[in-house]
């Protein structure tokens, strides 16, 4: 029986398509709940709290990693998800997952990773967070990854080139790859995971660029999302325009901002949904175009914070000259991998054994992905003699 909570375009864990592999329901949790504990206890969710968001772990205490973003993202998507009355603990979920097959060094490492592979299927982030969970973690005797529900693993797979999704179809018939090919929409929760997701890192970036000096409240005055509550925060609180004070102007303005940006995505998505009127989640899937959105709007406010911000600060000389030493720490661990695979851990020297190709292409990029950012800063240092990141 649904929950009565829940509207009818929602995922309900009574009517979940299930696990690849069959498990008794456990006593006091649904299986989008048990999902998500799984996550939390998984060895790549912690490794996430060594992971880059933009600035690398050894740059100060305060930063953003990729688990207290994983976190952001959830408490956004809760907030949003209640008042849409779709399902909590799946976008809980999807939110705490969708990062875990981030590499070391952000997107950094990422590129660099996915140029070593450029041969053997490339890298993806996305495609790797299902890989960790589908195959990577090694907790249970009955089977590899997590055994996670479809519809986790339906919003972790964000995107997917076509390729891949017809080598995940061809694996698993019917499942979390098909969507790609037959052009379908995945659930709401994963739809508002994915906007939770973008909005959560424009106001950490914020903040973290405002906090490492890289970007200014006065360079901000060019961005009409921010400055707009910057101004409206500075009008109700003049005290807050002393410069001893604009820590606090700057958590009150991103406070608006992020509010007004929620309560944008409630009003736009209840209204795509009365158009479309999706009668279940199938419908939602099959009949209807992406539902959880921004106005056109805020849209384009959006857009231009993300401009912004990969100007001023992912582009920063600053930021790119640790983007240089990342990328190169993770070429040379992929060329002294792939020549001696034994200078990895046992399980991933044995796969690599197998083949001198794809197959230790492959063992190689899992392995590299799972470190945190120290962990390839030392390996590096041990397997070159070089130092690069102090």
């Amino acid at each position: 029986m649904q929950r009565f909570d829940l509207s009818p375009y929602a995922c309900d864990p009574a009517f979940s398509r299930g696990r690849r592999f069959s498990e008794s329901p456990a006593p006091t949790r649904n299986d989008y709940q048990r999902d998500r504990d799984r996550i939390v206890h998984s060895t790549a969710f912690r490794r996430l709290v060594y992971k880059t968001q933009v600035f690398l772990n050894h740059e100060g205490d305060l930063f953003r990693t990729r688990m207290t973003h994983s976190l952001e993202v959830a408490q956004l998507g809760r907030s949003i998800a209640r008042s849409l009355r779709i399902n909590e603990d799946l976008v809980e979920a999807i939110s705490l997952a969708h990062d875990l097959g981030h590499t070391p060094f952000g997107h950094a490492g990422q590129d660099a990773l996915h140029s070593c592979m450029g041969g053997h299927g490339g890298f993806e982030h996305n495609l790797q967070s299902l890989r960790v969970v589908d195959q990577l973690e090694e907790r249970y005797p009955q089977f590899d990854g997590l055994n996670l529900t479809f519809e986790t693993r339906e919003g972790v797979l964000k995107h997917c080139s076509r390729l891949h999704a017809q080598q995940l179809e061809d694996q698993e018939p019917g499942g979390v790859g098909g969507r790609f090919l037959r052009r379908e929409q995945p659930s709401l929760e994963a739809q508002l995971c994915n906007l939770a997701d973008e909005i959560a890192y424009n106001a950490h970036d914020i903040d973290d660029g405002v906090r490492s000096g890289l970007i200014t409240l006065a360079q901000l005055q060019d961005v009409p999302l921010f400055d707009r509550y910057r101004a409206d925060a500075e009008a109700e609180y003049p005290e807050l325009g002393q410069p001893s004070l604009h820590r606090r102007l700057l958590y009150e303005a991103i406070r608006r901002m992020l509010s007004a940006q929620v309560y944008d995505v409630i009003d736009a998505t209840q209204k795509a949904l009365a158009d479309c009127k999706p009668a279940h989640v199938d419908a939602v899937r099959r009949e209807c175009p992406p539902l959880v959105m921004f106005s056109d709007a805020m849209r384009e406010r959006s857009q231009t914070l993300k401009r912004f911000l990969f100007q001023n600060l992912y582009r920063h000389p600053q930021v790119m000259e640790t983007t240089g030493h990342a990328q190169e720490i993770v070429r040379d661990l992929f060329a002294a991998y792939t020549t001696a695979p034994h200078e990895m851990k046992a399980a991933f020297a044995e796969q690599a054994s197998m083949d001198d190709g794809p197959l230790r292409a492959r063992a190689v990029a899992d392995f590299i992905a799972g470190m945190t950012d120290r962990f390839a800063a030392r390996e590096h240092e041990r397997l070159t003699g070089r130092r690069l990141l102090s």
